[in-house]
């Protein structure tokens, strides 16, 4: 059987780890709302309706492609096409190609950033595969221009944080609603987990501090992991409505 993504490659550690998971769905849930496409988001309603749920849909798709045989995979991604098609007929106008590329990108970006922050620095090789994957998705979906090599990709990923992303009232609703969705203590340990995790520009434009509080706590979450004792910390901290979704996201 040929999967879309070959047994032993790094991406399906990276995508095996709901530690990993859950620190792109925070960076994710950042880019979305700074994203100037978030209009699209906000087009079918179901963004500000249920952020958390539309997220973990996005995160769902990847992890399906990731682990899923190269037929399947490549049906996943045209159901997602197919969504996409939808939306547009209803509204009229297209999305644009550079909103495709920038989730693309985050989730490249994060998905090297969380697994490097949980486990331990990837080679240029390895973030040239997660690249090479995540291109595989776009080349399927008709994105095309996509940067080969991981140099010409940090290069291309930075002109699309400085072109595409602006703090706007959509962006500051959308944080009402995690806030909403969320309560106040996760809320702000996804606040924590962001400023950890984004990129420099991201972050100075969410105007969050340079540290973050959970600095301190990795070494500890590390250390309960090694033990299998991680189980305690997130049943207390995760939405009791995703507990489910996300231990099933633990593969490797």
């Amino acid at each position: 059987m040929q999967y879309f993504v070959h047994k032993d490659s790094i991406v399906r550690q990276i995508w095996g780890t709901s530690d990993t998971i859950l620190l792109v769905f925070a960076g994710a849930s950042a880019e979305f709302a700074l994203n100037k496409a978030v209009d699209w988001l906000y087009f079918t309603g179901k963004l500000p309706k249920d952020p958390l749920g539309r997220l973990f849909s996005t995160v769902n798709y990847a992890r399906v492609i990731v682990f899923s045989e190269e037929t399947s995979a490549i049906k996943a991604i045209d159901t997602m096409n197919d969504i996409h098609g939808a939306v547009e007929k209803n509204r009229g106008q297209k999305i644009p190609e550079w909103a495709y590329k920038d989730v693309l990108f985050m989730l490249i970006d994060y998905s090297i950033r969380s697994h490097e922050l949980l486990q331990q620095p990837l080679s240029i090789e390895e973030k040239q595969e997660v690249l090479n994957v995540f291109n595989r998705v776009g080349q399927h979906m008709g994105i095309k221009n996509l940067p080969l090599s991981y140099s010409e990709f940090q290069i291309t990923r930075k002109k699309h944080l400085e072109e595409n992303l602006d703090n706007g009232n959509l962006t500051k609703d959308l944080y009402r609603q995690y806030r909403k969705h969320l309560g106040f203590v996760r809320y702000r340990l996804l606040l924590e987990s962001q400023i950890l995790l984004l990129p420099e520009s991201v972050r100075e434009m969410l105007n969050l501090r340079k540290t973050s509080l959970l600095t301190p706590m990795i070494s500890i979450y590390k250390l309960f992991r090694s033990i299998k004792l991680d189980w305690m910390i997130k049943e207390i901290l995760l939405p009791s409505a995703y507990k489910q979704d996300i231990k099933r996201m633990n593969i490797t």
